[in-house]
């Protein structure tokens, strides 16, 4: 006969144990609750002969239990000691960032199951009681390492959004100190490449001005690059983009950018030809 006894002290988590308990669909399983000293102690008892199944289904158990009652605290206390110098408001974005991180990916969901799941077969499979609250302070090296390493990322994806979000401000400043040159720019955007045409639709060479601008977005300088910084320096008064793909970060920051001076357009005498371009360049690929 195998036993196993959970301790605890919190009446949510017991709750919880007890209801996954009288669930596990495995024969000749009793289980009892007592109180001891300060924990109730819930001791379930298994008179089958399939001991790894017993195990493993007391890990299913204490898996779920530390996921659903542990995980944000662990993550918290991660944030707050490790990233002490954010202010409040700062750690609850990068907090947000990490559950919407982790809610929106299935991959991570298994792998801090799987390791949470792992420690707990084994601590179960060589001894007969549990602490819970120490067991997840102490006995889950490999996943509290893991939730390290998701923190990390969301810092350094909080810190990439804000500087981001300041780039973008910076521009809009610099656009609204500066007097609209009155001009209409058209920018053709396929296959995540940009091409600049003037108000007579001819292509616009950028300057020696433009190699030289302050507001380059990228180290290696780009057909959008080069068209964000263009079109800084001309300051149009409207910006009729032509997309002949859907749109990507680089439209939306165009977006964010000059705001109201940006119109779409998707089907003119400019999106057709340049659609056609593609097509033509498309079969002429194949038929080779």
């Amino acid at each position: 006969m195998e036993y196993f006894c959970f301790k605890t002290n919190k009446k949510n988590i017991i709750d919880y144990l007890l209801t996954n308990i009288k669930n596990m669909n495995m024969n000749n399983i009793f289980y009892s609750i007592n109180s001891f000293k300060i924990y109730e102690n819930i001791i379930v008892h298994y008179k089958g002969d399939n001991s790894s199944e017993f195990f493993s289904k007391l890990s299913d158990i204490l898996t779920k239990c530390i996921l659903v009652f542990y995980e944000e605290n662990k993550y918290r206390k991660i944030l707050y000691s490790n990233y002490f110098y954010f202010d409040k408001l700062e750690l609850e974005k990068i907090f947000t960032i990490l559950k919407n991180t982790i809610d929106n990916d299935l991959n991570i969901q298994n792998e801090k199951k799987e390791l949470v799941w792992a420690s707990c077969l084994k601590y179960i499979s060589e001894n007969h009681s549990l602490i819970i609250d120490g067991f997840s302070q102490f006995r889950l090296l490999d996943y509290d390492r893991y939730l390290d390493q998701l923190v990390d990322l969301s810092v350094n994806q909080y810190i990439v959004e804000k500087e981001y979000t300041e780039f973008i401000n910076l521009l809009k400043l610099y656009i609204n100190s500066k007097a609209s040159s009155g001009q209409i720019i058209h920018l053709v955007y396929q296959n995540g490449e940009s091409i600049l045409l003037d108000t007579n639709r001819n292509i616009i060479i950028p300057s020696e001005d433009t190699f030289d601008a302050k507001f380059l977005s990228d180290i290696s300088f780009s057909s959008n690059d080069y068209a964000l910084n263009t079109l800084l320096t001309i300051l149009p008064k409207e910006i009729i983009i032509h997309l002949i793909d859907s749109s990507d970060e680089f439209i939306n920051t165009l977006n964010l950018i000059f705001e109201e001076r940006i119109k779409i357009c998707t089907d003119c005498n400019i999106c057709n030809m340049y659609k056609f371009n593609k097509k033509t360049h498309i079969y002429t690929t194949k038929s080779k």
